[in-house]
């Protein structure tokens, strides 16, 4: 019924609008609304970008996929509970234990009831929800974790985790086997859940953009680009033009050195430690650029609320455009070697599909949606400066193997020196100096403001950030 309805046809039929919450409008609906809700998910015309919760309000934001708009729509839980949108969109699961671990919001009907986050070790139960509630020491801890159960013979269980011999973060896998065949496996991650929601709360944005930064260090532009700019919106503040194109140039240079460390790795997982050793060596020069031009190598801090900090170096337009040059120079034999490694690709083509149906019925984006038919990039829809004004194309493939997202990786990586080019030639001039990049310091006695912000990221389409009571 809902699937063909303008997204903000439906809202305003079933929520009132908040005003001064930017830049995506925010409708708060009832229970009845909810469900309406609900019903318009379970079709393909929407998708879910997010869901998160407050001491008595749970809150989603939406996506309408033909036109793009994107809205928020907000149900207040009196009793701390809501109606599940699990059954018709898994990717909310996750999203709703952990609202239920944090806040004590209770999803009716969700299709998977165990904790997510709490791993009984809190000494507190709900630790953000308006009375949290603590454990008596004489508390039993609690019931051991259930994996869900898988039936068939020859079947055997691998362990794998938490504790890992690399850098990842801390996470317990379970196979469950039949020779090579993988016929399920589950994850339980929230090891080392760093309880950002409660740090941040009550911190200036100056501040709070500092925990934002370190939320994953291959991600900090990402993350302080989608704070920056819902505390911007918040705040009805617009970020200096060079600061704009500076925040873009960053952002490219996270994404090409990702894309170059996660080919390597890949390749490492087949076997194949040459792509490994070569890819590294690739992403390192971009990590060497990056600290030249910005001062870090993971450019850290240099994105802030109002602005980045500081300009780019001096050097900084020549080192990028060598870079560059440098990166097709020696990326595009190595892809070559990868497509004729018919060893290698008999490891990737074909291996851990993921349909096109199941990547629309998660809301998959970044690589994972691209290799899978779905062509979402949030730089072009809904679209934010400076990528409106600049030339690039989305690569999306349908085949959804492995093969198909090194090739998104392959392409993302083409696309982004475009990008870096096309910044350092357009970006505009300001004297040099922090006054020119940033904004005066914003007053600490405005009132309480809400925005949002979205911003494309290396792993998936959206980061977003949602500081609802931001201060000034």
């Amino acid at each position: 019924m809902y699937g063909e309805d303008p997204l903000f046809g439906l809202l305003g039929r079933i929520g009132r609008p908040v005003e001064g919450h930017r830049p995506w409008p925010r409708y708060v609906t009832d229970r009845a609304g909810w469900l309406q809700l609900i019903e318009a998910l379970a079709g393909n015309g929407w998708s879910l970008l997010g869901l998160w919760g407050e001491a008595d309000t749970v809150h989603a934001a939406v996506r309408e996929e033909l036109a793009g708009d994107v809205a928020v729509v907000s149900l207040p839980c009196p009793d701390r509970r809501f109606p599940s949108l699990s059954a018709v969109r898994p990717a909310a699961n996750r999203l709703e234990r952990a609202a239920h671990d944090l806040f004590g919001l209770i999803p009716e009907n969700g299709v998977d009831g165990r904790p997510w986050l709490d791993h009984g070790h809190w000494g507190v139960r709900h630790p953000l929800a308006a009375s949290p509630a603590p454990v008596p020491p004489t508390t039993e801890a609690q019931p051991p974790y259930r994996f869900l159960p898988a039936e068939g013979p020859g079947l055997h269980q691998i362990p794998v985790g938490p504790v890992h011999a690399g850098i990842i973060e801390p996470g317990h896998f379970r196979f469950t086997a039949n020779g090579e065949t993988v016929v399920r496996l589950e994850e339980r991650l929230g090891y080392v859940h760093k309880g950002v929601e409660g740090l941040m709360r009550g911190k200036m944005p100056a501040e709070a953009a500092r925990i934002v930064a370190r939320l994953s260090g291959d991600s900090t532009v990402a993350h302080a680009l989608a704070f920056a700019r819902a505390v911007e919106a918040a705040l009805g503040i617009e970020p200096p033009p060079r600061a704009v194109w500076l925040r873009a140039l960053m952002a490219e240079l996270e994404r090409v050195a990702n894309h170059l460390g996660d080919i390597g790795a890949i390749c490492n997982d087949a076997a194949f430690a040459f792509m490994l050793a070569e890819m590294g060596q690739l992403r390192e020069m971009v990590l060497r650029a990056a600290d030249a031009c910005f001062g870090h190598r993971l450019m850290m801090d240099r994105v802030v609320p109002g602005g980045v900090m500081p300009d780019i170096a001096e050097s900084g337009r020549t080192r990028l455009g060598d870079l560059t040059a440098d990166l097709r120079r020696r990326f595009l034999p190595l892809v070559a070697i990868y497509d004729t490694k018919t060893s290698l690709l008999d490891r990737t083509v074909t291996t851990g599909v993921v349909s096109t149906g199941l990547a629309q019925r998660f809301g998959a984006g970044g690589h994972v949606g691209r290799a899978s038919g779905r062509g979402l990039d949030a730089r072009k829809s809904p679209g934010y400066p400076p990528y409106t004004d600049l030339e690039f194309e989305v690569p999306v493939l349908t085949e959804g193997d492995v093969n198909a997202r090194i090739w998104i990786r392959i392409r993302e990586v083409e696309q982004s020196l475009s990008l870096i080019d096309q910044i350092l030639r357009r970006m505009p001039g300001v004297p040099r100096g922090p006054d020119g990049i940033v904004p005066p310091p914003m007053l600490p006695d405005l009132p309480k403001r809400a925005g949002q912000g979205g911003r494309e990221g290396r792993g998936r389409a959206w980061r977003w950030s949602n500081p609802s009571a931001a201060k000034s």
